[in-house]
């Protein structure tokens, strides 16, 4: 059965500024770049095998993928549900661990005034994961999801049980690999 790598896209301007970035997009700075080409060298290195990258369509997340495609040979497509949550009024405010956002992150069924709930977030992620799994049983196909730190979250949430608390704290670095088995759920 197949698997996902979900990879956070390389440091944008905002992550930079220390701003909540969510639904708005945001450039990558050079050394986001940088980081994007070394891991499509990563994924040749640890000899990753996967049919096709989905990418979130916002530029820090679409360049990333198109240099993990440049280097790997992989095809690339975007995936429109891979667009990081709208936090609302959280958006480009500073800093991003504030006590207050995490606080919020916590309200489940919040649409932050103005964006998008995590129910309705996990929704659509879910839905595009359960296509996935079909795929990877029924195919045996994998993937490369290159997105954001809001859909790791939900990512995470669904291959393993989590608390309120630890899914407002979980966080991945950019460019960093996470490897996901379908086979683990049960």
């Amino acid at each position: 059965m197949g698997c996902i790598y979900f990879v956070r896209h390389g440091e944008s301007v905002w992550n930079v500024e220390d701003k909540i970035c969510g639904a708005t997009d945001i450039p990558l700075t050079q050394k986001g770049h940088e980081q994007a080409v070394e891991t499509g060298k990563q994924v040749l290195k640890q000899g990753i095998r996967v049919d096709e990258i989905l990418y979130s369509p916002l530029s820090r997340a679409a360049e990333t993928a198109r240099h993990i495609s440049e280097i790997t040979g992989i095809p690339a497509r975007e995936e429109k549900r891979l667009t990081e949550q709208n936090f609302g009024k959280w958006e480009a405010t500073s800093p991003r661990n504030s006590k207050e956002f995490e606080k919020a992150k916590q309200q489940f069924v919040c649409s932050f005034e103005g964006g998008e709930s995590m129910l309705r977030l996990a929704q659509r992620i879910y839905n595009l994961l359960d296509e996935l799994k079909e795929k990877a049983k029924n195919e045996d196909k994998s993937y490369i999801l290159v997105a954001h730190n809001g859909i790791a979250r939900v990512v995470q949430s669904y291959f393993r049980d989590m608390t309120n608390e630890e899914y407002a704290a979980y966080g991945v670095k950019n460019c960093e690999i996470r490897k996901f088995d379908f086979a683990d759920l049960k």
